[in-house]
């Protein structure tokens, strides 16, 4: 026979503040972290909690580690997670722009042209993909 479910206690504003991360989070995986440590405080299993969510029970019991460590904080996603951007909005924007109002109608020819002079290799599509960011963060047009 397997081990008994440990059963997290929660105060009222613990509870009241998962329950505002699972429901409000504008992130889903924070999201659905703080509902893992919601149904374990209600007294499922890891494993119950794990075929809800179509996981394993490991990563449910990592979280539920890291809550008990570190609060709501510890299930926010750190930063320095995932690839680092290829172009910079600080150090790269203006010479994108530049290089964007001089060859207007062939983005492939500004795509070489930043290659050149910033040094990077990148896709036409992460050009596109970084322009898009960046009007979107200036709400102006490129």
């Amino acid at each position: 026979m397997g081990r008994k479910s440990k059963k997290i206690a929660l105060t009222d504003s613990e509870r009241i503040a998962l329950e505002k991360g699972y429901k409000s989070s504008k992130s889903k995986t924070f999201s659905q972290r703080c509902h893992m440590i919601l149904l374990k405080s209600q007294g499922r299993t890891s494993q119950e909690i794990a075929d809800i969510f179509g996981i394993t029970f490991q990563p449910v019991n990592s979280w539920v580690k890291r809550y008990l460590e570190s609060g709501i904080e510890g299930l926010k996603t750190r930063p320095g997670q995932g690839r680092k951007p290829i172009l910079d909005k600080v150090q790269d924007g203006e010479k994108v722009k530049a290089a964007i109002k001089k060859e207007r109608q062939r983005i492939k020819l500004a795509k070489e042209d930043l290659e050149n002079d910033l040094g990077k290799k990148f896709s036409v599509l992460t050009l596109k993909r970084f322009l898009k960011n960046l009007g979107a963060d200036t709400n102006e047009s490129v």
